[in-house]
């Protein structure tokens, strides 16, 4: 297995994120694009000390970016939708 703060990057926190949260518990992270659901499951419940119930993962394409007359693109990434079980609670919003 990789190391955690390789497979796990950064916590997602936007309004889409938000949303979701409050009907259920679901918190987004970016993760690693080679990582897998049972390596990103091992990585949150091991760093934050929760238990997961269910991950799901998307990958989301760069978009083509225009500086002046020439064209670039974002790198490609992967989000992972992460469904904490019943009992387990991490605040990532501070609300």
């Amino acid at each position: 297995m990789k190391p955690l703060h390789q497979i796990v990057k950064k916590p997602l926190v936007t309004e889409k994120v938000y949303q979701a949260s409050e009907g259920a518990q679901v918190v987004a992270f970016e993760v690693l694009p080679s990582a897998n659901k049972i390596e990103i499951k091992q990585a949150i419940e091991k760093a934050f000390e929760v238990k997961v119930a269910r991950v799901n993962t998307v990958l989301v394409a760069g978009k083509i970016k225009r500086v002046g007359r020439k064209f670039g693109k974002r790198s490609n990434w992967k989000k992972a939708y992460v469904t904490l079980a019943e009992g387990s609670k991490l605040d990532l919003f501070g609300v």
